[in-house]
């Protein structure tokens, strides 16, 4: 049986069908979009970490940063002071810990005052303290934030660990240890190099 022969519409139908096809091809076989970095930790590198890393961070540095109060938490081995805060990262909320360093004489005369339970303290102390350096410093952010976006910011950690839940990378030249679950990122922990003990 002779086939009747193919007109311009056909040809035209033809070509835009194989068109169809290959863009779909391209679609699915493009890479993954880089993930976009956190756009306030550049600035947060330059005053926080780094100064944190160096133990050259002090609590009004911080606070001038983000607005937060000091709480006593009585424990055991001898009262802690925090100072705790919550901002706005780029519309992300974040909370954040910090602890000072106390004298023992310090310590000792707040571990009077403190009852069983954690307590606020005057705002008028702030100034007073200021001068104080922090010795540790917690970041979590309160949304869903994806681990992805830290390594766009900081590049790839120096040591992943296997955690029972999730992952630690750590970022020994910034004192920086990062926790992760499900690729979303749970905890920033920055403490002072030396405590990684990486020269």
């Amino acid at each position: 049986m002779k086939m009747p022969p193919l007109r311009l519409q056909h040809g035209l139908l033809f070509a835009a069908v194989a068109l169809l096809f290959f863009a779909w091809g391209a679609w699915l076989v493009r890479g993954p979009q880089p993930a976009e970095p956190l756009p306030w930790l550049a600035e947060w590198q330059a005053d926080v970490l780094v100064p944190l890393a160096e133990e050259r961070l002090h609590l009004a540095e911080l606070s001038a940063l983000v607005a937060g109060e000091l709480w006593l938490q009585p424990r055991p081995d001898g009262a802690r002071l925090l100072y705790r805060g919550e901002w706005q990262a780029d519309g992300e909320p974040w909370r954040l810990e910090a602890e000072l360093a106390l004298s023992e004489v310090e310590r000792e005369s707040l571990m009077a005052a403190a009852g069983d339970a954690e307590q606020p303290l005057a705002g008028a102390l702030l100034a007073q303290l200021g001068p104080h350096e922090v010795v540790g410093l917690t970041l979590a952010p309160q949304g869903a934030v994806s681990v992805a976006r830290l390594t766009a910011s900081l590049g790839q950690p120096r040591l992943r660990l296997q955690l029972e839940v999730g992952e630690a990378w750590v970022y020994p030249r910034l004192g920086l240890t990062v926790h992760s679950e499900d690729e979303r990122l749970r905890l920033l922990q920055v403490v002072p190099r030396r405590v990684l003990s990486v020269r």
